[in-house]
């Protein structure tokens, strides 16, 4: 597992992996502007609306009480703000390496398996929904922690947890997918639930780093191509004697 993470940052700053690298960073940083966009306006649109329902209801005398309790609100909800859009780095990059996934493992299986067969290229339909499949539900698994985040700190580790669940599955699926069909990549993935979760903790773990992050279907995608690698040889070696 150390290997293949290894083998994945390498591999993330090599001269093939550049272009991929600008390009999924791009489409990451376009969808986190679009977002915060959309929450700010949200957020401001209700501020606005509670202020104005609460000042016709307690009358003009509460004016500048309510103005500057909704502006302390609006301090605390533009730090939320920033908040939320770290959580929803996981849904953002989920929807990158639906578009990306398959030129990031061309790049891994030409590089590090040269001599094997290489892989088919999922089609876009079926990796766009897998891809929103997953940023919907890492969606509403931060919406369902949110609560959470005041309880020492329990909204943090539910949310690492389920991240690194959603984030192995839809990569290593991926990754599976190139050689096999939707419903054997997902029963291989079961088979090796625990091994696919460790992989899924690393990738936690990176998508939880700021800035870096926006690289995440890079390293999420190599590391996974390195694991199905694996885990399939480890399958050849066990039937081979056999013969």
């Amino acid at each position: 597992m150390i290997d293949a993470a290894a083998k994945a940052l390498t591999q993330m700053l090599s001269p093939p992996f550049r272009a991929i690298l600008l390009k999924s960073i791009g489409a990451a940083a376009a969808l986190l502007v679009v977002a915060a966009i959309g929450l700010h306006a949200l957020v401001t649109w209700l501020v606005g609306a509670g202020e104005a329902w609460l000042e016709t209801t307690l009358g003009s005398g509460a004016h500048w009480p309510l103005t500057v309790l909704f502006w302390m609100l609006a301090v605390v909800a533009a730090l939320g703000l920033v908040i939320g859009i770290v959580f929803l780095m996981p849904a953002v990059t989920a929807l990158v390496a639906g578009v990306f996934g398959d030129d990031i493992a061309d790049q891994v299986e030409r590089t590090y398996y040269p001599a094997e067969p290489p892989g088919r290229p999922v089609p876009i339909a079926r990796a766009s929904v897998e891809a929103i499949k997953i940023a919907l539900l890492s969606v509403v698994v931060y919406l369902c922690t949110v609560p959470f985040l005041l309880v020492a700190g329990l909204g943090a580790v539910m949310f690492f947890v389920a991240t690194a669940y959603l984030q192995s599955r839809q990569y290593f699926e991926l990754a599976a997918m190139r050689f096999s069909s939707a419903a054997e990549a997902k029963a291989l993935r079961q088979a090796h639930q625990a091994t696919v979760f460790g992989g899924g903790l690393l990738i936690a773990a990176f998508v939880s780093i700021p800035i870096v992050n926006l690289a995440t279907p890079l390293f999420g995608t190599a590391l996974m191509v390195h694991l199905h690698k694996r885990l399939m040889q480890g399958r050849r070696e066990l039937i081979e004697p056999r013969r």
